[in-house]
């Protein structure tokens, strides 16, 4: 698996997205939160992923997008902590703070999610 990620690697059916927040389960390290939900898709990815900033705490788009690029990245630098996953999956990831972080917190938290999330997963099989 490369270390990028590509178009099909990134969630954009508005109903996924839907049936995700409506009976996803959630994982949380403030200030990133993910919700994901076991699922299958003609992709041979293991995982659709995409990222969400309030606009509520962020009224300007510049902010909004940085963080946004930021968890991006870290999610593409750590993916391979979940790409052994036998069942394919969609993620979403919050923001949920109300201030800018540094990079360095974002990955650490994104990392600790998706290292907790493989354990669930290991757990529920």
């Amino acid at each position: 698996m490369k270390a990028t990620l590509g178009k099909n690697e990134r969630l954009k059916s508005k109903t996924e997205i839907e049936l995700l927040f409506s009976e996803g389960k959630s994982i949380a390290k403030y200030p990133v939160r993910l919700v994901y939900r076991k699922t299958s898709f003609n992709d041979e990815v293991p995982v659709k992923v995409s990222v969400s900033v309030s606009k509520r705490h962020f009224k300007s788009a510049v902010d909004r997008n940085r963080i946004k690029r930021l968890m991006r990245e870290c999610y593409r630098k750590n993916k391979y902590i979940v790409r052994n996953t036998t069942h394919q999956f969609t993620f979403m990831f919050l923001y949920s703070g109300k201030e800018m972080t540094e990079y360095r917190i974002i990955e650490s938290k994104i990392k600790g999610i998706l290292q907790k999330f493989v354990e669930r997963e290991l757990v529920s099989e």
